[in-house]
């Protein structure tokens, strides 16, 4: 080990040991924190904040991460986690202390006050809230940006750098020519897919045993991980033999089964990262983009495979033989890429899915480089439903309140989930060059498609950008074609499509 980055190291385990504890707390918050504590507990997750943020910007961790950055010879590691250090240093000494832990607490609370709000269908509850996280984003970013940069740039560019506005724009134009006529040739092929056996009567007692098998089965190690439930699924990591996962439970089978494969798509990054990268600064996904396209590669590319469901789906019959078991596997698999405009984000299908992201894109720009006022966002956000989906939401819940990035403050975080369907497509596209990919779902075989992404992607942690992992996995520049092609492929097929 280097020196200079010898004598840096207690800083940065110190620093980590932060990192932890506000993890620790975002995770209790979310699940288990009676609703009475929240703003208490604000408190402490400022104050945490504020001494992270003094210890990771005095001299005596910058004095040494200086020499560091004078020194020849480092490893790959030391050089991304000096890298990553000198961003951090950057990006929290240009923000006053006194803002920096206001705004901790703030979204530290935040959070519940939107699942109170979307409970009681009332974006107006949680329009003051949204106006002062917004207010600090803009004002952070502003703090952040370079010369001429644009504040919602300095935005994406935390969540994945080499994608801003310009990039994106040609990106989501191509999804928007490509998949909205697209979507109108499905609606008017006159194709029927039954789906009504997806609702009904699941007792939340056997989903959740569903949930415990399917984790287990995708490669999700319950030895180094939890399983809870939240108004919002999400992932977690505190290091890669602690992994988080949770999920929520409704009447339809498929909106838990999907939440919970895609969270456990987050987890396998997660538990996959190298161990000498665990615990540091370059030990956790390389990108929100790069972690969107492993839960949404195996949420869709995996588990709305028909050849997933050949080892499975009697299991799945026997926890459910009333409401499944007269439904033949390929009804079911039907069913859950059924094509049907949809309100809600997280359980739309694979094909609608984008457009969903392309609306919070352009409401995200508005509100950050045109200023939009945040009472307007209902009635723009249905507008833009109407547009590219043909529906409108009937209440905020289903509306703008349905997702909770806004609340933790993620503004340039949505775009990562349609680049992270793009990446996957591309990656899905090269391993089927390699391997038989629904051979070995046939047979029950995931270790060896999890140990392909583990060598190609999850080791690496944030050593690589995402643009260098997929060029070093497919032997090309990242090419959005790919993830058109496979949608069109895919549902041509399904819905009997000539062209």
């Amino acid at each position: 080990m280097n020196q200079a980055y010898k004598e840096l190291q207690p800083y940065l385990e110190r620093a980590m040991a932060f990192r932890t504890a506000l993890i620790l707390i975002e995770w209790d918050n979310e699940t288990l924190a009676p609703v009475q504590a929240v703003s208490y507990t604000a408190k402490m997750a400022g104050a945490v904040s504020a001494a992270y943020q003094e210890m990771i910007t005095g001299s005596e961790l910058t004095t040494r991460l200086e020499a560091c950055e004078q020194e020849e010879g480092l490893s790959e590691m030391e050089a991304a986690v000096i890298r990553e250090v000198r961003e951090e240093v950057d990006d929290l000494s240009c923000i006053p202390p006194a803002e920096y832990r206001e705004y901790k607490e703030l979204v530290s609370e935040s959070g519940r006050i939107w699942a109170k709000a979307k409970a009681d269908r009332d974006f107006l509850a949680f329009a003051p809230t949204l106006k002062k996280i917004i207010e600090f984003e803009k004002k952070f970013a502003a703090y952040r940006a370079k010369d001429g940069q644009k504040l919602y740039d300095v935005m994406l560019d935390h969540f994945e750098k080499g994608f801003h506005i310009e990039q994106l724009d040609q990106f989501f134009n191509q999804l928007k020519t490509e998949l909205v006529p697209f979507l109108k040739q499905i609606s008017e092929c006159g194709t029927v897919i039954a789906d009504e056996f997806l609702s009904g009567e699941y007792p939340e007692e056997t989903q959740k045993k569903l949930a415990s098998l399917t984790a287990k089965y995708l490669g999700f190690d319950f030895s180094k991980g939890v399983m809870a439930e939240s108004a919002h699924p999400f992932t977690t990591a505190l290091h890669n033999h602690d992994v988080r996962i949770t999920t929520h439970y409704t009447d339809n089978i498929s909106s838990a089964l999907f939440s919970v494969i895609h969270e456990a798509g987050h987890a396998i990054y997660e538990l996959g990262i190298a161990d000498k990268l665990t615990l540091s600064f370059v030990g956790q996904g390389a990108s929100m983009g790069m972690h969107e396209s492993q839960s949404r590669f195996f949420e869709n590319i995996v588990g709305r495979n028909d050849a997933f469901w050949v080892p499975l789906y009697e299991r799945l019959q026997e926890l459910f033989p009333e409401q499944l078991g007269n439904i033949s596997r390929e009804e079911f698999v039907a069913a859950i890429n059924k094509v049907q405009p949809g309100r809600i984000r997280t359980e739309a299908d694979e094909l609608t899915y984008s457009l969903h992201v392309l609306v919070r894109y352009e409401l995200e720009k508005m509100l950050i480089e045109e200023d939009l006022e945040v009472e307007k966002l209902p009635e723009i956000w249905a507008d833009k439903y109407e547009e590219y989906l043909g529906i409108r939401p009937e209440h905020d819940a289903e509306g703008v309140l349905q997702d909770i990035h806004w609340a933790q403050g993620a503004f340039g975080y949505f775009p990562s989930y349609a680049l992270g369907s793009a990446f996957g497509a591309q990656m899905y596209a090269h391993m089927k060059k390699n391997m038989d990919v629904e051979e070995l779902l046939k047979k029950g075989e995931l270790i060896k498609i999890r140990e392909y992404l583990r060598e190609h992607i999850h080791q690496y942690g944030k050593l690589r950008d995402s643009r260098q992992l997929i060029k070093d996995m497919t032997g090309e520049e990242f090419n959005p074609n790919y993830y058109v092609q496979y949608l069109k492929d895919k549902f041509r097929t399904l819905y009997q499509l000539s062209n």
